[in-house]
């Protein structure tokens, strides 16, 4: 069994096809099937279910593709601790964050840290917070900004708190509420709402708000981003609840606070195993001790 091997079959996961992994990997797709192929033979079990339409884990692929990534990311860490050793910071420094970060300049910070150390190699995605606090989990990814309310628990995982706010209403022009500056959670409980998937930690942010208070709302609308979030306001299908923090910069929605207002805290979330060198270098010009 070959790191290789390994790195080809997490490939055609995430990628959900042959073609799209041999293309990430940089190889032509034979090399890759014939090297999965390989593997499967040494194992002794199919890893992927192969149709003409799709290509699917297999109950043996779904128990390997886990350990394979843990695995990855154990040579890369070891790789990188070396270069560590003799002072160079090396190897990958994969970062998430939920599309309401607020408390950093995250384009900053990352150019900044890209000048410091160059020879590390710097991915971002977005997701939802549930999403990144389990790919850190898992190790597809070194730092994680996520937004929670203040009670939430992380599980496998360090955390440090960033910032504390609250959620504030958005409304469209023309709305009722447009021209006030404050209302009561209870009036914006007869609103219709846009808001987060239900069960996400940004929807929970507000659930518990209304919960706590005896209310209820009704949410016809589920998005992902707040950018979609806001254009969906913006056209008068709905109200939202956003941070404060990034409230003031959605053009075209008027700004309501509430009260009672739900609280939320942004944390930034690494490997429970401790961080990687690139981790700790890239947390340590953010000012997080991560001893």
């Amino acid at each position: 069994m070959e790191l290789q091997q390994m790195r080809y079959v997490v490939a055609v996961a995430e990628t959900g096809g042959f073609t799209r992994a041999a293309e990430r990997c940089h190889v032509v797709q034979s090399a890759l099937s014939h090297q999965v192929a390989r593997l499967e033979k040494e194992l002794g079990a199919r890893l992927f279910d192969r149709t003409s339409r799709s290509v699917r884990l297999t109950a043996a692929g779904e128990a390997f593709v886990p350990v394979a990534r843990q695995a990855l990311e154990a040579a890369e860490r070891a790789r990188a601790e070396v270069a560590a050793a003799t002072g160079e910071v090396r190897g990958r420094l994969a970062v998430g964050a939920i599309s309401t970060v607020a408390a950093v300049d995250l384009a900053r910070e990352l150019g900044a840290f890209r000048t410091r150390c160059p020879q590390v190699r710097i991915s971002l995605q977005t997701e939802m917070s549930d999403q990144l606090i389990e790919r850190v989990r898992q190790g597809a990814l070194d730092v994680a900004f996520v937004g929670l309310a203040p009670a939430a628990r992380t599980v496998g995982v360090r955390e440090k708190e960033l910032a504390r706010g609250e959620l504030v209403g958005v409304v469209p022009s023309g709305h009722p509420l447009a021209e006030r500056e404050w209302t009561t959670l209870a009036r914006m409980a007869r609103e219709t709402f846009v808001d987060f998937t239900a069960g996400s930690a940004a929807r929970r942010q507000r659930d518990d708000a209304f919960r706590a208070a005896g209310l209820t709302s009704e949410v016809a609308f589920e998005v992902t981003t707040v950018e979609f979030l806001a254009k969906l306001v913006r056209a008068g299908l709905g109200v939202g609840m956003v941070p404060e923090a990034i409230a003031s910069e959605l053009a075209g929605l008027h700004i309501v606070r509430v009260r009672p207002a739900p609280a939320r805290t942004e944390r930034v979330v690494w490997s429970g195993l401790g961080p990687s060198p690139a981790a700790a270098a890239f947390l340590a010009g953010l000012g997080v001790d991560t001893a």
